[in-house]
């Protein structure tokens, strides 16, 4: 006779629902008195309580009819109750907080779970990339956080950083941690859809890995709006997208059965047109945050911002709320423990003072009341994080103004044609301009707004760098710079400036930062916000954290910039490597000695000739 299986955590915890439920064992809290939105049926019911055993939901039903005792009770006094928000596609990375302090951060506005677009972190250290992002959790933080493991991990065919994601990453990932929830963003298209691609078998890879542990492959579809390539992104697998921009395209993709991922300026563009078109069943799209740092969002909100915004757009306001909860949860197929009050799920209830507005008066996350008009009440978990996540930047040495110097090909003493890139590039064919040569050096012409760029390698220690000329963003000033490790997607260093010795002096303080988004004017600092977490967030509380992005915006108003007055937001962007964009500068590899390649292809060229 076979022994008993031992139950798992889960088991047990579903053991204790029933009990629970039955009136058989007591309650730790019981909500009372709550006007409940339904999520599955669209509609409110008034006068209910709502029973909590632990961190999860017992039992939902009218005021006093549940026939058990409760240690404590919370009088919601009729207050609106709907489901605590999660997010089908963020980048915590982008918040610029640690996931403890991301925790402080929203769950105030109303976000109790987010599904993690993990290949910021997981390019700066993919083996430990979902021991990250659960830590927190595990140490007592309410915000549960569902890895979906970065398909550009890394970005591109022609880049290397700190993780790489094939077949065997993928599956042991999805197989041994239930919290990771599949494939996060397939970006490559090129990869995806052309077999000689140099990215094809891993991108592909990738799908199947995913595929055959039953996750969910999400897509990134940008620029792809024709018939037959969304025709095609559809049959690839790549079940989601949250990079349309006109409603039609919008609309179209969700006529093949894409999950829309709506955000900001997509939330005002598509959600009007849907309801001219009678849309009737809004459950295949979710409303995101994508990327917000700290100081946005507690300027502007996150979900709790996305649902008022499709309210005012049109939306239907019990389907808006299902868009933050319900929708993505099914989407990640999480449903059976978040995004509904229901029986089973983790006890996630948003207490609202006005549903249209969206003002929230109480989150209770996983039990425990955890915000009160907007204070986070919780204590947050000091964790000491390990090399692998805190000691991420290895340049090699310290870099001088010599390093970034271009040099004239032989026989080129007076000019040059240089290659000159911009933000987004989408060209098929590089740009170019005539530059000056001094004493063998070209030069920037800054009265035209051409300055350089450099990515700058930070995983492999050996001080390489790619470096060529720049215009669309960046400092105008003389002898400036700007420097960042938040650089997607890869996140080597990327720094602009009109100075060679200036961005020396900028990439060498983020080394000694280890990690963070610094300004540089006339030899001095003039801004900085630290990252020591991956170069990419900071291990501080939430308003520290906004207030030194804070100041980083008021300085940059000293400067000039190019394109727009301001810190330049784009700066964070400016190296992606993911389609639509063409032409872009990486990090020199064999056969490409300049780092200049066209990505749906490979072609590299020299930076100047």
């Amino acid at each position: 006779m076979a022994h008993p299986v031992a139950f798992s955590d889960e088991v047990k915890t579903r053991q204790l629902l029933v009990a629970v439920a039955l009136g058989h064992a007591p309650a730790d809290l019981l909500i009372h008195n709550a006007k409940v939105l339904n999520v599955y049926t669209l509609s409110w019911e008034d006068g209910q309580d709502i029973v909590i055993a632990g961190r999860r939901i017992a039992w939902v039903g009218p005021v006093g009819a549940w026939k058990g005792q409760a240690l404590s009770t919370f009088d919601a006094k009729g207050l609106p109750a709907v489901p605590g928000f999660g997010e089908s596609h963020k980048h915590i990375e982008s918040s610029m907080l640690s996931p403890e302090w991301e925790a402080a951060l929203v769950i105030p506005l109303g976000n109790t779970w987010t599904t993690e677009g993990s290949h910021e972190f997981a390019n700066v250290s993919g083996t430990h990339n979902v021991e990250f992002w659960l830590t927190a959790e595990h140490l007592g933080s309410p915000l549960k956080i569902f890895p979906a493991l970065g398909s550009a991990t890394p970005p591109s065919a022609f880049e290397q950083g700190g993780g790489n994601y094939a077949y065997k990453e993928i599956s042991e990932n999805i197989r041994d941690n239930p919290r990771v929830q599949g494939l996060d963003e397939v970006m490559d298209w090129p990869a995806v859809s052309n077999p000689s691609h140099p990215g094809h078998q891993r991108i592909w890879e990738n799908i199947q890995a995913t595929f055959d542990n039953r996750g969910v492959v999400d897509g990134h579809g940008a620029g792809l709006w024709d018939m037959d390539t969304i025709n095609a992104f559809a049959g690839a697998g790549l079940s989601s997208d949250h990079e349309t921009r006109l409603p039609e395209e919008a609309w179209n993709k969700l006529q093949h059965g894409l999950f829309l991922q709506l955000r900001d300026d997509n939330i005002e563009r598509a959600v009007p047109y849907f309801v001219r078109k009678g849309l009737k069943n809004w459950n295949n799209i979710a409303l995101v945050t994508d990327d917000r740092n700290v100081a946005d969002t507690l300027k502007q909100g996150t979900m709790d911002y996305h649902i008022r915004l499709a309210i005012k757009m049109g939306a239907p306001i019990e389907a808006s709320y299902a868009m933050g909860s319900l929708y993505p949860a099914q989407h990640g197929h999480l449903d059976q423990i978040v995004g509904s009050i229901t029986p089973g799920r983790y006890a996630d209830v948003v207490l609202l003072s006005s549903v249209p507005d969206v003002k929230i008066k109480y989150v209770f996350a996983n039990g425990k009341l955890a915000a009160q008009d907007g204070k986070y009440l919780l204590p947050v978990p000091k964790i000491t994080w390990p090399t692998w996540a805190s000691d991420t930047i290895h340049i090699g040495r310290k870099l001088t103004a010599k390093d970034f110097e271009i040099l004239a090909p032989k026989g080129k003493t007076t000019q040059v044609t240089a290659a000159i890139q911009a933000p987004f590039y989408t060209d098929p064919v590089q740009k170019t301009a005539m530059l000056s040569v001094v004493n063998g050096v070209v030069q920037r012409d800054v009265a035209h707004d051409i300055i350089k760029v450099s990515t700058v390698d930070r995983y492999m220690g050996q001080a390489r760098l790619g470096k060529m000329f720049w215009t669309g963003n960046g400092p105008k000033t003389l002898d400036s710079a700007i420097a960042t490790s938040v650089s997607h997607d890869l996140h080597n260093i990327t720094v602009m400036g009109t100075s060679d010795e200036a961005m020396a002096l900028a990439v060498n303080r983020i080394a000694e930062l280890k990690g963070g988004i610094v300004m540089v004017s006339h030899g001095k600092v003039l801004a900085e916000m630290k990252l020591e977490i991956a170069g990419l967030m900071t291990s501080r509380p939430v308003q520290d954290a906004a207030a030194s992005m804070e100041n980083v915006y008021a300085k940059a108003d000293s400067l000039e910039w190019i394109g727009a007055p301001g810190y330049p937001r784009r700066l964070l962007i400016s190296m992606i490597t993911c389609s639509p964009f063409t032409w872009r500068l990486v990090v020199p590899y064999p056969g490409n000695p300049s780092g200049l390649v066209l990505l749906q292809t490979g072609q590299t060229m020299p930076t100047v000739w």
